[in-house]
């Protein structure tokens, strides 16, 4: 029979928080408001440059037309002038020279007012493309503030609960009719929530109690002395797997409830949390001949104590069940590195392939697509794991150890 094959993987969850802005530069991120800033600012700038180059080709253009001289020297015996603009001018001149002198300073005079009017009329418009760029930025975090609102108001949904509304307020505008499409979202969310959350609560009662039943009545069978060997070895057959299926229940709604954000969030230090799960697998560990060993120092993040317990539990039951049968170890441990908590949890086993990590985060998927059946658990250790890491805004990532075995590393914003 063929294997089945593995659905395909989720995306990864990004690890960057949107309402911090990474880089050096925060102030340089390309927003929509900076990019409406330059669109804005880099418009009136070349309307400016345009205008100013029209008004100096017309004053140029004015002024040639305008080069002859306006007067013409027709007799006389002797010129004398003196000008102290000119330095061409001067005594003992004859008519030509005098001519040539005074288009000569006439040309450098309307030169000099053609670099003057381009030298001020450039500050000018320095001046107003700061004002126009100051303005235009002002005026695009007007225009945005809205958008701010709704950014901000999604933010506290997915970091609190989905009763927030945004409730914009202002004209009947394209970003009114986005607030509200967004808050209608939200309550359709908020329904399908609150169902999910009353659809996991009833079948946890449906599921739970008929599998109670059943173990207590196998237990009253087996307690009979006077049973027969094949009743009793049959009662231990159906025992073995009514508690596998209350595993598998217990694994399935955790699953259905970690999918979720956690709404409320204390103060967890991982280092009690893994040294817990721990103390819940030593006995496991020592019939296995498994050793646990490990330094685990202080990182407090803010989550879900019983959650993050079975991240640790999960990993830590994992590493002692799936090992090798002699010598082998488990080593737990805890630290903070670069502003986040991080929980390592490495192991002796079997070789895993690097091309069948991501196939183990799978629900019901075990190496080398083992799936029912196996005595080791039912398969949803991981994929557990993975959901509650998500729900607390981190990831958890799985690297095949050299050697043998593999390395489960947990990092969770503190």
């Amino acid at each position: 029979m063929a294997a089945t094959p593995a659905p395909p993987a989720a995306p990864p969850k990004p690890t960057w928080d949107p309402g911090q802005p990474e880089g050096p530069f925060p102030w340089l991120r390309p927003t929509i408001r900076i990019r409406l800033t330059l669109l804005y600012g880099g418009m009136f700038l070349i309307a400016g440059i345009l205008l100013l180059s029209i008004i100096y080709l017309l004053a140029a253009q004015a002024l040639r037309e305008g080069n002859a001289l306006p007067f013409k020297i027709v007799g006389g015996t002797k010129i004398e002038v003196t000008s102290t603009t000119c330095s061409g001018v001067g005594a003992d001149m004859s008519f030509d020279q005098f001519y040539s002198a005074i288009s000569q300073c006439i040309f450098d005079q309307r030169r000099h007012a053609l670099d003057d009017l381009l030298s001020r009329s450039l500050m000018a418009l320095l001046g107003l493309s700061i004002i126009a760029f100051a303005f235009g930025y002002a005026m695009a975090g007007r225009v945005l503030s809205p958008l701010g609102k709704i950014t901000r108001t999604a933010r506290r949904v997915v970091g609190t609960d989905l009763t927030r509304r945004i409730e914009l307020d202002g004209p009947d505008d394209e970003l009114k009719e986005l607030a509200d499409t967004f808050d209608e979202m939200l309550d359709r969310l908020e329904r399908a929530f609150t169902a999910q959350q009353r659809f996991v609560a009833n079948a946890s009662h449906e599921l739970r109690t008929p599998l109670a039943i059943n173990r207590t009545l196998l237990e009253v069978h087996l307690s009979d002395p006077g049973a027969p060997v094949e009743l009793q070895q049959l009662g231990k057959t159906l025992l073995a797997t009514n508690e596998r299926s209350e595993q598998l229940v217990e694994g399935l709604l955790l699953l259905a409830r970690s999918e979720n954000q956690i709404v409320e969030r204390k103060p967890v230090d991982l280092a009690e949390v893994a040294s817990r799960a721990i103390d819940q697998a030593r006995a496991e560990a020592a019939a296995k001949g498994v050793e646990i060993r490990g330094e685990r120092s202080l990182a407090v993040v803010q989550g879900n104590g019983v959650l993050l317990e079975r991240i640790a539990l999960n990993l830590v039951q994992n590493a002692v069940r799936y090992n090798v049968p002699e010598d082998g170890w488990v080593e737990v441990t805890t630290e903070v590195q670069h502003g986040q908590a991080v929980l390592l949890v490495s192991n002796t086993g079997p070789v895993v392939p690097a091309y069948e990590v991501d196939n183990l985060f799978e629900p019901f998927r075990r190496l080398r697509t083992e799936r029912t059946g196996s005595d080791k658990g039912v398969g949803l250790g991981l994929s557990i794991a993975r959901s509650v890491a998500r729900a607390h805004g981190g990831r958890i990532q799985a690297t095949p150890r050299e050697g043998g075995g593999l390395v489960m590393r947990v990092t969770l914003p503190l």
